[in-house]
């Protein structure tokens, strides 16, 4: 059901009034032009959520990524959370999960043609890229809904279907990071993490709710999961099925996300999960952690071992000794973004249009 695991802490609402109030000014003086926001002669297309963190803004930023790489020379800029540097970082082959953060390492070694940086700044960040690699075409800003100091050509919001905006409140009794009105400020909004088999009735439901206005585009999309991929590839085989695990084997399950419901739920339709280690979002794996992982996986019964995590702790797990035993059963496990309700052909086309009558040249890439 639509929004079944909103948790409210209500003894801190108080504090959530406060924090509101705080948030409500700072947008009017935005909206009233005392605080500046800049437009580009480039297009670019903001990817964000009004809640703090697990919508899957990641694999949406894929997702674009894919549906316009074919034709667009493309950059995505991320403040790269919880980097170990500052100011701009443009990413290369060398740059670590530690110098630029997790989601941007995760894109640029999945993607290594795209232009990837780093900047808390977007502003600056923006021109950098202009600067630098003039011939780019289209920007995505990664988590900048907040940000508005950058006015996108289009903003697109997510939503997390497990998580009701009309029920959920502001930081930090809720995980609000402003108030739901500001939805308004949105071009699209996508609510993610749809169950496959929702009823017709839900979108009319959700769409009520919402209380979109008629310049806003309302889509559907529901996670997909690929093959497991290993972390370490020289060491083992590249490539499983989850349904080539036998129940004799050991599984152990790695996650620091801020959502791991859906994944975990997944992977329990193939094998039962005795042994799992939950992390909170964009955590930082220390020496003890290393340990306790390396206590559980050597006490694991099992013909083999697996040790499943995301493609996400994939990016900071690959930077600590692990011995043999444990690369070889490292795999993490890809997410994929599908559009629902046939909604995915009408995204693309409204995404591709949006770009080629706004795009710098003429000339796209055959």
């Amino acid at each position: 059901m639509y929004g079944k695991s909103v948790k409210i802490n209500h003894w801190l609402i108080p504090i959530s009034w406060l924090y509101g109030l705080g948030v409500e000014i700072r947008n009017k003086l935005f909206d009233w032009g005392i605080l500046p926001a800049e437009e580009f002669d480039i297009p670019v297309i903001s990817v964000g959520n009004l809640t703090v963190g697990g919508t899957g803004k990641t694999p949406h930023i894929e997702y674009l990524i894919e549906l316009l790489g074919h034709k667009y020379h493309i950059a995505v800029l991320s403040r790269g959370y919880k980097r170990k540097s500052r100011g701009f970082i443009l990413a290369d082959d060398k740059s670590t999960a530690r110098e630029i953060g997790d989601e941007p390492y995760q894109i640029k070694r999945k993607y290594p043609n795209i232009t990837v940086a780093v900047d808390a700044n977007r502003r600056r960040g923006i021109k950098q890229l202009k600067k630098q690699i003039p011939d780019i075409d289209v920007i995505l800003l990664d988590d900048a809904f907040q940000h508005r100091y950058v006015t996108p050509l289009s903003s697109i919001v997510l939503t997390d279907y497990n998580r009701a905006l009309h029920l959920d409140k502001l930081l930090p009794a809720g995980r609000l990071r402003e108030s739901r009105h500001e939805l308004s400020r949105a071009n699209m909004v996508i609510v993610t993490k749809c169950p496959i088999d929702m009823k017709p009735i839900e979108y009319n439901i959700i769409s009520r709710w919402l209380h979109l206005f008629p310049y806003q585009n309302l889509y559907f999309s529901t996670l997909s999961y690929g093959h497991l991929q290993a972390v370490f590839p020289d060491t083992t085989i590249g490539e499983i099925s989850l349904k080539d695990i036998s129940k004799k084997d050991g599984l152990m399950v790695v996650i620091g996300i801020a959502n791991p419901a859906p994944m975990l739920q997944y992977i329990s339709h193939f094998h039962d999960l005795r042994e799992k280690l939950l992390y909170p979002d964009h955590h930082n794996f220390t020496s003890n952690d290393l340990n306790d992982i390396t206590t559980r996986f050597s006490a694991l019964k099992g013909e083999k071992k697996y040790i499943i995590i995301t493609e996400k702790d994939a990016a900071r797990l690959r930077s600590i000794p692990f011995d043999d035993a444990i690369k070889k059963a490292l795999y993490f496990l890809p997410i994929h973004v599908r559009f629902m309700q046939h909604t995915g052909t009408s995204f693309d086309e409204k995404i591709s249009d949006i770009i080629y009558k706004n795009r710098r040249s003429k000339q796209v890439k055959k």
